[in-house]
């Protein structure tokens, strides 16, 4: 199964944990890294050479910190670009059709905070819903998510630990809901 990672951090120059994770990944011959920023800095998304990618790979991750409750900015765009009518949904839209949908990401609240109780009112599941309805539309699979809480506090034992339970989790293939409690 062909993996992509689609990376959606504004600047992973600055980004320990986005950065770590997609270094890591990069050396690892069954994913192909696409970071979006680097390839797009001026937003201007070509829409074929993205669908191209989706085609060839089975599986699609989408890796980014939680923005604002949801995608960074230029992921936003992409699905607004990308997925278009015809080619991922709708008569004749069956592109994603069977492909596996998961997103990992990062929160700079913590695990707690994401309860009915918590800061935040509503558990991490519910807040990353849009990109399972996402993959539902398309007829993709949506696979568990990945997350790592309290990005802003993380120790480099805990980043390590991160990291490797994020390979565990893609290579698991169908891998149970992970997350590290930071």
């Amino acid at each position: 199964m062909k993996t992509m990672i689609i990376v959606a951090h504004p600047d992973l120059r600055t980004s320990r944990i986005h950065r770590t994770w997609t270094e890591e990944l990069r050396e690892h011959e069954e994913f192909t890294v696409h970071s979006l920023y680097n390839v797009y800095p001026d937003g201007n998304i070509d829409v074929k050479r993205e669908q191209a990618l989706l085609d060839s790979h089975d599986r699609i991750i989408f890796q980014y910190p939680l923005y604002w409750y949801s995608t960074p900015p230029l992921l936003h765009h992409w699905f607004d670009e990308v997925l278009e009518p015809g080619w991922a949904f709708g008569p004749g839209g069956d592109h994603l059709r069977g492909k596996e949908i998961g997103i990992a990401i990062s929160t700079a609240g913590t695990a707690a905070s994401y309860h009915p109780e918590g800061y935040n009112l509503f558990p991490i599941r519910d807040i990353t819903k849009p990109v399972e309805a996402l993959a539902n539309h398309v007829h993709a699979a949506y696979l568990p998510l990945y997350v790592l809480h309290d990005s802003r506090n993380v120790t480099d034992a805990e980043l390590r630990e991160s990291t490797e339970a994020y390979l565990r989790h893609l290579a698991a293939g169908h891998p149970a809901a992970a997350s590290v409690n930071a």
